[in-house]
């Protein structure tokens, strides 16, 4: 008996998550990938790549393609060190990630470019609270919560419907501003909105979305 217990007492359970270490490729404000894992950042949300805001004079602008470009410019090639802490519903691995000891999501809320997303943690809301007080970032307009700007995308409707005449192809433009056109059948056509006032378009052919500048997706 004595030596059972002290069998079990020696036990440690075995995590289910392994350190992660690499450079970082930034895919949006919360999204990295890491030696072939896309991570997504522990408790922090940033706005979606094709999210708007609108700024004090009322001007809108593209805050969700300018936090991708200043994310980029601060982490893209550095080298990270990632904790794994779960996996979400689209499969990506979320974890709290390091450069140079630093919390890299901590790092990103202080710098206005991401809000502390208290649904899973509060542990970024005083990096939030700081970069609020200076009006660093977004909080220097108005922002939708990105959480609430993907529900109301999600139920939605098609900002342009497809036009008669079977021109069925999407030409749509990223968050970078990237024009990419999707032919039925393809991976991501279903989910692809045109959005009009944005530049985006329908075409009836791949050789007419070639000849306005647009290229195909490649999946």
């Amino acid at each position: 008996m004595f030596f059972a217990i002290v069998f079990a007492a020696l036990i440690v359970p075995v995590t289910a998550y392994a350190e992660l270490s690499g450079t970082i490729r930034v895919i949006d404000g919360d999204t990295f990938d890491v030696a072939g894992t896309r991570i997504r950042l522990f408790g922090i949300d940033a706005p979606e790549s094709d999210q708007t805001c609108i700024s004090d004079d009322g001007r809108l602008w593209d805050c969700g393609a300018w936090v991708n470009t200043q994310v980029a410019a601060k982490f893209e090639g550095r080298k990270v060190v990632c904790e794994p802490v779960d996996t979400d519903r689209y499969g990506r691995t979320v974890a709290r990630c390091y450069v140079n000891r630093r919390d890299v999501a901590g790092d990103i809320v202080e710098a206005g470019l991401a809000f502390a997303y208290r649904r899973y943690s509060a542990d970024y809301a005083p990096d939030e609270r700081r970069a609020a007080r200076r009006n660093t970032g977004l909080h220097a307009s108005r922002v939708q919560s990105p959480e609430q700007f993907r529900k109301a995308r999600t139920t939605a409707a098609p900002v342009s419907a497809a036009p008669q005449g079977g021109c069925r192809i999407k030409g749509n433009i990223s968050g970078t501003g990237v024009r990419i056109y999707h032919a039925p059948g393809q991976r991501d056509y279903d989910r692809t909105r045109i959005r009009a006032d944005k530049g985006e378009r329908w075409f009836c052919s791949g050789a007419e979305a070639r000849a306005a500048g647009w290229r195909a997706a490649k999946r």
